[in-house]
């Protein structure tokens, strides 16, 4: 996913059978300009870090390294220092040095170096599971970097576009790949699965197109853009050949991609200090296949509803619905024994109040009948009530489904509106 936030393109004076020499091209400032060939720089760049900060994860496990002087002013190099730093990282995804990729580098390194200082301070949080997924379909291991550029590692990301989690699924891939999502799950913000899923997509992409940077630009834009540009392009299959015939986000994905790779590799030559994190509490999984409500989950094992949320991002609402399919909760390993010790009383805990009759019929057609969603984007003087009436919906449903915590919304922001 994409936002206009810079422009870069080359320089109209080439033809387009030449653009790929010209990118490759050492970097040339007065090659730098706004022409039909621009990218975009992905969304995610766009976020604002203080926010990120209010994440739960990082207000219980980070904080900034009071030792570590951060320099606000990037420091210049060469290109070819730049050139030297990107050869000599060990991946399987080819790096090339050039205005290109410069430019995405400079955006990291300058503007959204919190960005990166953030991510620094996360990874150590989510790096385990992203790499046990790739390397078990064989995808290199450097692609662990792709969700930072996906979505800063925020686990409930959902763009403009209706991609959600820290990989950005939109539903029908994620679908495809086994995410189920309604009105109370939504498996694309599960850590566990996505990661999963997105290490199989990539393989797949990989398979069609026989080349990482393809499948890289492919798990952006889809396969069918990728095969569009290659078709217009006389049948090449290097990135930098399809350049001008990819979608302008395209352009800027792999580039960001390597510029990510670079800036977590090459931080402290910036000056950019890492967020410090500590390790969460060990954690181990329960299997639910009952119809479990948060209220019960924390009456017996003392978990506050804040800790719970952010282990499983993947329920949307209170209620964990394990009578239509196994849930799998995950959970810090000290709040397990207790929940195993309830046995039943668990499910039986003030079951008239958190399962009312209507309660279950709500949920019964939510896991039935409720498995698409529209997105709608808010437009100037909309009230929560009335996109509630035009949908035949509740303010309470969309709050829900959008994790609104007040009825105050924003023009231009998007929200998930899920059918009936």
């Amino acid at each position: 996913m994409a936002l206009a936030i810079g422009l870069i393109s080359v320089n109209t004076v080439y033809a387009q059978e030449t653009l790929a020499d010209t990118i490759q091209a050492p970097v040339d400032s007065t090659a730098i300009c706004t022409d039909s060939l621009s990218m975009e720089f992905p969304e995610s760049m766009s976020y604002d870090v203080d926010s990120l900060m209010q994440m739960w994860f990082a207000k219980q496990y980070m904080t900034y390294d009071e030792d570590c002087l951060e320099n606000s002013i990037n420091p210049k190099f060469s290109d070819t220092v730049y050139a030297e730093r990107l050869s000599a990282l060990p991946t399987i995804v080819e790096m090339p040095y050039n205005y290109v990729t410069r430019n995405s580098i400079d955006a990291y390194m300058g503007r959204n170096r919190n960005v990166i200082s953030f991510a620094l301070g996360m990874m150590p949080i989510y790096e385990d599971i992203f790499v046990e997924a790739l390397m078990k379909y064989n995808v290199p291991l450097e692609l662990k970097y792709l969700p930072i550029v996906e979505s800063a590692l925020k686990p409930k990301a959902y763009s403009r576009a209706g991609a959600a989690g820290m990989w950005q699924f939109i539903y029908s891939t994620g679908r495809t790949y086994g995410l189920y999502v309604n009105s109370l799950v939504d498996d694309r913000y599960d850590i566990i699965k996505e990661s999963d899923a997105a290490a199989r997509h990539l393989r797949d992409l990989y398979d069609m197109f026989g080349d990482w940077s393809l499948a890289i630009s492919a798990y952006n834009c889809g396969p069918g853009n990728i095969t569009k540009a290659i078709t217009r392009s006389g049948g090449k299959r290097d990135f930098w050949d399809l350049y001008p015939y990819l979608p302008r986000e395209t352009r800027g994905y792999l580039p960001a991609f390597i510029a990510v790779n670079y800036a977590m590799s090459y931080y402290k030559e910036h000056g950019i200090c890492p967020m410090q994190s500590t390790r969460p509490a060990q954690t181990d999984t329960l299997h639910i296949n009952r119809n479990l409500h948060i209220g019960q989950l924390m009456h017996y094992s003392g978990i506050s509803k804040d800790e719970f949320t952010a282990l499983n991002p993947q329920y949307l609402t209170e209620v964990i619905p394990g009578a239509y399919r196994t849930c799998i909760l995950t959970l810090p390993q000290q709040y397990i024994r207790p929940l195993i010790e309830a046995g039943d009383s668990l499910y039986e805990y003030d079951k008239e109040k958190y399962f009312p009759k209507s309660k279950l019929a709500y949920i019964d057609d939510d896991m039935k009948n409720r498995v698409t969603y529209v997105t709608h984007k808010i437009k100037a003087g909309e009230t929560l009530g009335g996109i509630a009436i035009k949908y035949h919906t509740t303010v309470k449903n969309i709050k829900n489904w959008n994790n609104l915590k007040s009825d105050n919304i924003r023009a231009g922001k998007t929200l998930r509106i899920y059918n009936r």
